[in-house]
């Protein structure tokens, strides 16, 4: 059965918000990892790694606002500590001391994690009958899986 925020039961938005906290924790920290290429790449493909790094990295600050948000819509709390969004992430911090293909490597293996993170996410939802959740966290996975795949193009 459909429901909306207002008529999950406490149980059902504990679960969800949880599993949007890790889909906000892992976006956090590719957000960074982002950035981070984006500040450090070099060599003979600068330019366009430089400008998808900024398109990443854009995305995926603009969606933590969405997917905390979310929570916040189901009576949840947000996590904003770092130090527990790298605890919580699946994905690595990184030192920016990388070759450009490494760095593509990287960042594609970081979509494929959060495209999974949320794609988990959106199974709790389902379950629990929050298709808004779902839908809101299917769209992400479908856009991480995008990144990883155009990621992927530049080594061939």
């Amino acid at each position: 059965m459909t429901q909306t925020a207002h008529q999950l039961t406490v149980s059902a938005k504990e679960a969800i918000c949880e599993a949007l906290n890790q889909s906000v924790a892992e976006t956090v920290v590719v957000t960074m990892l982002a950035q981070n290429f984006h500040w450090n790449v070099k060599g003979m493909a600068f330019g366009p790694l430089h400008d998808m790094f900024q398109k990443i990295y854009e995305d995926h600050f603009a969606a933590q606002d969405d997917l905390a948000e979310r929570i916040k819509a189901l009576g949840g709390h947000a996590e904003g500590q770092l130090a527990r969004m790298l605890k919580r992430s699946k994905v690595a911090e990184h030192d920016g001391h990388a070759s450009a293909e490494d760095m593509i490597e990287t960042m594609a293996k970081a979509q494929d994690t959060l495209a999974a993170t949320l794609a988990g996410t959106a199974a709790i939802a389902e379950q629990h009958g929050d298709l808004l959740t779902q839908d809101l966290v299917i769209g992400r996975g479908q856009t991480h899986e995008k990144f990883a795949w155009l990621l992927r193009a530049h080594l061939g």
